[in-house]
């Protein structure tokens, strides 16, 4: 047998899977049909995994679901996790990638980190396509779109400053018209794929896509350029989840990437259903803190798919306590348990936002082992006792599933405690107005006393409203480094104000956007990018990658 069909046939008998489903990639990914939904009934319960508000260089979400899916592997559960595929931007920027660490990895690493089996190249030619052939018929007068109220933007996977904004047609055969790039995870495209059920439920989302609007500000949809079955064309193979596994051979559904600011911030639905399938216990995570990723996991795609959490795992690190405490970015390893203390109240804050949706949370500490303290341990253990919820200690990075059992045993003791749970609800109903569902969020969740528009939100929300976009749940985007919309302001501020100053529609996905503060649809590069420390060998073997 070859190593190919190794992996698959390992894959197949590990998840019940028919191996005539599972597409090989390479010897150690593949991907796996939709044909696997529809033989199978989920009989899984699902734990997402968030954190705290985190420092610049993150607090190990996925490090975390990684080792506690190991965990429980190593407790005897049969288990699963359903990831976010990384981006290239952040691989070669600052951040570097996103499989995990140390004894907590998915692999192959490097194949996950670029093109992994090509989804992200496929979105990309997507959103472009649909851009080339609307600047077409800007271009022969075939279009109702008002050349100066495009809306839809060309797309890569990759940092770069200098084309977020852009003049394009300069030439004597072009429209002239200010445009930009977004960064691949920012298209509508890959939000569209991430929360489809199907091809057929993929396409009626790209029909729904809004482009533009008219001189009379009518919107314009993607369905009037004829080329929805073209994009399906290059997403056919693309919206089949991927298949993968960590380090100690728990199989992992590694599929889409939309950011989670101004998306949602989540893997695919058809990923996590089919993961829902596989096994008993299935670990997901949502982008950034739980003011951002998790409240969106919950309201935006749990509420369109039907998916619902049965536990709710918080990462917390010591780090971060005392980032929010107060201490310098440059001291955060030096012990200080006064730090940790002053800086707890923002784990609270997550603590309380997490318990509104009725399921059980579990604290993870995730450990450094090298500078955290027992002192400054005991400090957030006893946090979490008065606010009755679980904690653990996870030393994932350094343990892998030996260092995460206390943790899997606190998730699993949650969840049995917890058998009769009422059914999920969202924080809010879609019944009410726009400005109501936003302070739902702002108010329920990061603690605001209220929510301020501009007058060119209320201009634009009008605008939607007139075209009947708005009975949709907001995805608040805003920074992901604090509770406000200011992303200097750490703690757990009280008496601010959430300004929205604008309004975009992701009508396609289903969700409307409120802008708040500035928000990055195309990163830049730092100083010294990530990209300067990576090599590759005369064998083609890549070293200096992150994570």
């Amino acid at each position: 047998m070859s190593a190919t069909h190794t992996f698959t046939a390992r894959m197949a008998e590990k998840l019940g899977l028919e191996e005539r489903w599972i597409v090989p990639y390479g010897r150690d990914k593949a991907k796996v049909s939709l044909e696997a939904l529809k033989a199978r009934k989920a009989r899984g319960k699902l734990i997402l995994v968030s954190a705290l508000t985190p420092t610049p260089a993150g607090e190990g979400k996925t490090t975390v679901s990684i080792g506690l899916a190991q965990g429980l592997q190593k407790v005897g559960k049969k288990a699963c996790l359903a990831l976010r595929e990384p981006s290239m931007g952040p691989v070669f920027g600052r951040k570097g990638g996103a499989t995990g660490g140390g004894a907590s990895s998915i692999v192959p690493g490097e194949s996950i980190n670029l093109c992994f089996n090509g989804d992200f190249p496929a979105i990309t030619a997507a959103n472009n396509l649909l851009a080339a052939v609307i600047d077409n018929a800007l271009f022969y007068h075939t279009t109702r779109l008002d050349q100066n109220k495009v809306t839809w933007k060309r797309v890569m996977d990759m940092n770069d400053r200098a084309l977020r904004n852009i003049v394009v047609g300069l030439n004597k055969n072009g429209v002239p018209r200010e445009d930009g790039f977004n960064i691949t995870p920012a298209s509508e495209i890959m939000a569209c794929l991430c929360l489809a059920e199907d091809l057929e439920d993929l396409r009626r989302r790209i029909d729904h896509i809004v482009v533009g609007f008219t001189a009379e500000d009518e919107a314009v949809y993607a369905s009037e350029f004829g080329v929805t079955d073209a994009l399906l064309a290059i997403l056919r193979e693309a919206i089949n989840p991927n298949l993968v596994q960590s380090l100690e051979g728990v199989p992992a559904f590694v599929h889409g990437g939309p950011f989670a600011n101004i998306a949602h911030g989540c893997n695919s639905v058809v990923a996590t259903k089919m993961a829902l399938r596989c096994a008993d216990y299935v670990v997901t995570e949502a982008g950034f803190a739980f003011d951002l990723g998790a409240e969106k996991f919950l309201d935006i795609k749990c509420r369109q798919s039907g998916l619902a959490p049965e536990a709710i795992v918080l990462v917390a690190t010591i780090r971060a306590l005392k980032m929010h405490g107060g201490a310098d970015k440059k001291n955060l390893e030096t012990p200080d348990v006064l730090a940790v203390r002053r800086g707890l109240p923002n784990l609270q804050a997550h603590i309380e936002s997490a318990k509104k949706y009725g399921r059980p949370v579990t604290v993870a500490i995730n450990l450094f082992a090298a500078s955290d303290t027992q002192e400054e341990i005991a400090a957030v253990q006893e946090c979490c006792e008065a606010m009755g919820v679980r904690c653990a200690v996870a030393d994932v990075f350094g343990l892998g599933g030996e260092g995460a059992k206390e943790l899997a045993y606190a998730v699993v003791q949650s969840i049995e405690a917890a058998a009769q749970q009422l059914p999920f609800q969202p924080l809010y109903g879609l019944d009410i107005p726009v400005e109501e569902r936003m302070r739902a969020i702002a108010c329920g969740i990061y603690g605001a006393e209220e929510v301020k528009l501009t007058p060119a939100a209320v201009k634009k929300l009008a605008l939607l409203e007139k075209n009947g976009l708005t009975a949709l749940p907001v995805c608040m985007a805003k920074t992901q480094n604090s509770l406000t919309d200011d992303a200097k302001i750490i703690g757990r501020p009280t008496g601010f104000t959430i300004t929205v100053r604008d309004f975009e529609i992701a009508n396609g996905a289903g969700f409307l956007v409120a802008l708040c503060g500035d928000i990055m649809r195309m990163p830049a590069l730092p100083k010294t990018p990530v990209a300067t420390t990576i090599r590759v060998d005369e064998c083609g073997q890549i070293t200096g990658m992150k994570g």
